[in-house]
């Protein structure tokens, strides 16, 4: 039987933590939760603490203070993999991330693919309640990434995502420095730079409707940035590649 994790990294997430973990267990009764918090001031991590003393597929991780998206979700997948789950599953806690679109996922990954995307621009995918900008800074998002380093893929930005275990065993997750948008890109960059799959299922984007998103100018200009190095990084390795190759 496939033993399934969902990290659900947390700041701030109070009016989210424990709704978002009822409607999770509503959809996929089997699957064990993680809820990765960073110190949130709110009072969300002893939301959680309360949710793991009532429920055995419920479990906390403290971390000290504000330390970012990737890190947590590094740390989560580290704590899954010591505790020998299957697949493990990036997830947000405020909503975004339909928990009856987890089945898609989950499907995918039992069929063989080693990462599965939840994407929202696939042929039945979409989004809900989003504002033009944010439309135009995912789909902007995973174009530039597409051009800049050949990725095939058309939603690169997207956090809801299934790993088979082996994949993420296969990856140098302590190398992984990004964050936010640019940490969904560089897992995927990574996968594909292995030789493994990737497919992508279609899912709907739910704008939150409680507390604060932790979209900011500073994780658009790390995924530009980081982006932007890493695809100069690969047109100067082309030459090398090609003399490589080259017929003596």
């Amino acid at each position: 039987m496939t033993r399934t994790l969902v990290v659900i990294p947390t700041y701030n997430e109070a009016d989210n933590v424990a709704w978002i973990v009822e409607q999770l267990h509503l959809a996929q009764p089997g699957v064990d939760v993680l809820i990765a918090d960073d110190g949130s001031p709110d009072g969300t991590g002893e939301i959680a603490d309360a949710l793991a003393s009532s429920d055995p597929r419920v479990n906390v991780m403290h971390r000290s203070g504000k330390q970012g998206l990737g890190s947590a979700y590094r740390a989560g997948f580290a704590w899954g993999i010591e505790r020998d789950y299957d697949v493990l599953v990036e997830m947000d806690a405020d909503g975004s991330h339909r928990p009856e679109d987890l089945g898609k996922l989950l499907a995918a990954s039992d069929a063989g693919a080693d990462l599965v995307l939840g994407s929202r621009w696939v042929d039945g995918g979409g989004v809900v309640n989003w504002p033009w900008h944010r439309r135009f800074i995912s789909r902007g998002g995973t174009f530039y990434a597409r051009l800049m380093l050949g990725i095939p893929v058309k939603d690169a930005t997207g956090g809801y995502r299934a790993f088979r275990r082996q994949t993420l065993e296969k990856l140098p997750l302590d190398e992984v420095a990004s964050q936010g948008y640019c940490f969904q890109i560089d897992m995927a960059r990574r996968v594909l730079a292995t030789g493994m799959t990737i497919v992508e299922v279609p899912i709907t984007f739910v704008e939150r409707e409680r507390g604060e998103s932790k979209m900011s100018g500073g994780i658009v200009r790390e995924a530009l940035w980081r982006v932007t190095v890493w695809g100069v990084q690969r047109l100067l390795s082309k030459p090398a590649r090609l003399r490589r190759s080259s017929p003596r």
